[in-house]
């Protein structure tokens, strides 16, 4: 090809030669970009770019299904009661191990959200503790 393409231009003639069985190295090519360009110029124009408030809203939509599931995994644990379910000590120490940790990384969270949202936790970020 001659001559420098406008983005727009590019991304066309990428659509235009992407036909089935044409791999990105081939079209990338012709064109004389690298395969990868390729790859990120048919992403772009398979589907319209998100909003900054799809995004959040995608965000929000994620972390609400994760507090959900780690809620309703919290109150298996909490059924289970491992504390007073018999077995072997390897066992044991693993689930205590496991708890252990998991509860320093929740911990750790709770206290970032505190600092993040210190009015809508009612805590003090110096001492996480609430008010």
């Amino acid at each position: 090809m001659t001559g420098a393409l406008t983005l727009a231009q590019r991304r066309a003639k990428v659509r235009q030669l992407a036909q089935p069985g044409v791999s990105n190295r081939a079209i990338a090519a012709q064109l004389g970009i690298h395969h990868r360009t390729v790859a990120r110029d048919l992403a772009a124009t398979e589907a319209p770019a998100e909003t900054l408030a799809q995004r959040l809203a995608h965000r929000v939509a994620h972390t609400e299904t994760a507090m959900r599931q780690l809620g309703a995994a919290a109150q298996a644990a909490l059924d289970a009661d491992p504390a007073h379910t018999i077995t072997d000590d390897e066992t044991a120490r693993r689930w205590w191990t496991e708890l252990r940790a998991t509860a320093a990384q929740l911990l750790a969270h709770a206290d970032q959200f505190a600092d993040y949202y210190p009015d809508a936790t009612g805590c003090d970020t110096e001492t996480g503790v609430a008010s």
